[in-house]
Parts: structure tokens; C-alpha cells; sequence
């Protein structure tokens, strides 16, 4: 089969219109908008600083989330893989490895988590759901023996001191996202290794009968996802200046979260990489905003769960309507 054969079977479905990307920016704007008026010092310089370095991490979990979701996956390891990143690259430090082989090692790190994910799924045939939910148990518990249940200090100020820095008035996390997002943007929307990723997610079996390897591309996706975790732990690393098993707790919700606002179908071929970056961004601007607000901190819960309810039921009629 030719290869120009094989592209137009696995054209990937576009289920992120320019239309509804311009609708989430609005939507974005207008959250920034209103708090400007219901608060004093939402536009203060220091608190969108902080907005942007507390979307930015969120940002890019989704991005590597919304890979294994366009594959009809999930990865609910990706907040525990934050921590034990964070654990693994402080341990190394600790021992005398320069600052550049520690990133590459905890790099190489989350490639192997999510070769083990991809392992498990495609060898020994467990559903996605409970090997990723086993890897989050697990990471937790090893992270935690590393430390002995407590915490590992960084004492490399220049590292550290890179997730407070600003780069021309932009927070230094905030210019990480852009450093993913632009190669993530690339290979999902402008090579075939992403139409791959959403043939897959589209129908497996056809997939594989238009010549994609169906098995490579799940590994490519989980691999994709525990490294952006991984870069992610690195960098929460800097900010707190710690490795800690415990961090990064209900992150993986977080990420799953940004991605279906952003548009991501859970039900597979349907994403994209801009969606979950201002979906991150979303949730980033309605939890700050109930902090400047005093509102309880468990509103900020609930309302996450209402969008996703929301934006779930919205995609299943949205399905059901093009059958």
C-alpha cells in the first residue's frame, strides 16, 4: 500500500475548529475581564505572574494528556509521575550530577514509565485505566521510600532560581509551554505520526488494516505523556526547590480537566494541542479568581466537575448527531 494511500485513510477528524479555539480564547478573555472588575488585584502584575506560572504546569500535562485521550486512552499516572520526577532529579542532584545529565536522566525516566504503560497494554492486554492507576500507587510509594517519607532539598540556586525568573516580562514557566506546545503543535496537526494518533483513536482495527502500526503508536502516545509529566516534575522541582513524592496530587485530574474543556474527546479522535493549553488556562483563571474572592476552595472542585459533566454529555450529543 502506498504511503499517499495510507495518509488519506487516516486523515484525522478535526474536532478543534478554529471557531471553537476563538470561543475558548473569548471565553478566557472575558473570565479575565470580569474578575478585573469584581477584584482589585487580580491585574496586578504579580498575580497574573502567578496565574501563568499556575496554568503553565497544568498546560503541559494536558498536552501530553490529550495524546493518549486522541488514542481512545487515558493516563491517570501523570500527577504521581510530577512527584516522583520531582524526587528522582533532587536524589541525583543530591548525589553530584551535574544539573544538565540530571533533567536528561529524569527525561529518560518518564520515557520509561510510559514504555511500562504501553507495555501493559499492548503485551499483556491490561486496559489503560488500571495500569496507569497502578503506576500512580506505585510512584507514590517508591517516591516515598526514596525519601524516606520526607523531602529532598535542591541546593543549585541557578536551578531554582529558573521557575521565579521572568524573561522579558514573562514568566520563565510560562516560555516552558511554548517550548512544548510548538514541536506538540507540529506533530499532531502537521505529521502522520500525529493523523496516526488519531486513526487509532478513531478505529484501531482499521487502522491497522490502512498499514498504521497501531502498537507503536500507542507507545508513542503514553511515551509522549509521561515525559511532558516528567518535564513537568522537573520543573515544579525548581519552583518549591524540593523533590517530594506527595506533590502534584490530583493533577492528573487537572490535566484530564484541561484537556476535555480544550475540546479532547474521551472518547478518542477528536483533540487538539491549543484546546487543552487555554482549557488549562480556564481552569487556572477560575481557581485564581475564587481565591481573590475568598470562595471556598471546594467550589473550585465542584465547578471543575460540573464543566466536565457538561462538556462530556455536549460531546456524546455532538457524536450521536453525526451518525
Amino acid at each position: 500500500m502506498s504511503t499517499d494511500t495510507t495518509e488519506t485513510k487516516v486523515a484525522p477528524k478535526r474536532g478543534m475548529s478554529i471557531l471553537f479555539s476563538l470561543t475558548l480564547l473569548g471565553l478566557l478573555l472575558f473570565l479575565w475581564l470580569l474578575l478585573g472588575f469584581a477584584t482589585n488585584s487580580f491585574w496586578t502584575p504579580n498575580n497574573i505572574s502567578n496565574l501563568l506560572r499556575q496554568g503553565s504546569m497544568t498546560a503541559i500535562l494536558a498536552v501530553g494528556q490529550t495524546f493518549v485521550i486522541i488514542t481512545a486512552g487515558i493516563d491517570l499516572s501523570v500527577g504521581a509521575v510530577v512527584g516522583f520526577a520531582s524526587v528522582i532529579l533532587a536524589w541525583l542532584l543530591a548525589a553530584g550530577l551535574p544539573v544538565w545529565l540530571a533533567i536528561i536522566l529524569t527525561l529518560l525516566m518518564g520515557v520509561a514509565i510510559g514504555s511500562f504503560h504501553a507495555f501493559g497494554i499492548v503485551r499483556m492486554g491490561l486496559p489503560a485505566f488500571i495500569i496507569t492507576l497502578a503506576t500512580l500507587t506505585s510512584l507514590r510509594g517508591i517516591g516515598l521510600l526514596i525519601t524516606n517519607g520526607s523531602t529532598i532539598s535542591i541546593s543549585n540556586e541557578a536551578f531554582t532560581n529558573f521557575a521565579r525568573a521572568d524573561f522579558l516580562g514573562v514568566p520563565s514557566l510560562f516560555w516552558m509551554v511554548i517550548v512544548v506546545a510548538v514541536p506538540a503543535y507540529i506533530f499532531l496537526h502537521l505529521s502522520r505520526w500525529g493523523r496516526y494518533l488519531f486513526a487509532v483513536g478513531s478505529n484501531s482495527e482499521a487502522a491497522r488494516l490502512s498499514g498504521v502500526n497501531v502498537n507503536r503508536t500507542i507507545y508513542m502516545a503514553y511515551i509522549l505523556s509521561s515525559t511532558c509529566a516528567a518535564f513537568v516534575g522537573i520543573l515544579l522541582a525548581s519552583r518549591i526547590g524540593i523533590g517530594n513524592a506527595t506533590q502534584a496530587e490530583g493533577w492528573e485530574l487537572q490535566a484530564i480537566a484541561s484537556s476535555v474543556i480544550g475540546g479532547t474527546s474521551l472518547f478518542g479522535a477528536v483533540g487538539s494541542v491549543q484546546g487543552p493549553l487555554l482549557g488549562a488556562f480556564i481552569l487556572a483563571t477560575i481557581n485564581n479568581g475564587a481565591n481573590l474572592m475568598n470562595v471556598n476552595s471546594f467550589w473550585q472542585r465542584i465547578i471543575t466537575g460540573a464543566l466536565i459533566i457538561l462538556i462530556v454529555y455536549f460531546d456524546q450529543l455532538r457524536r450521536r448527531g453525526s451518525r
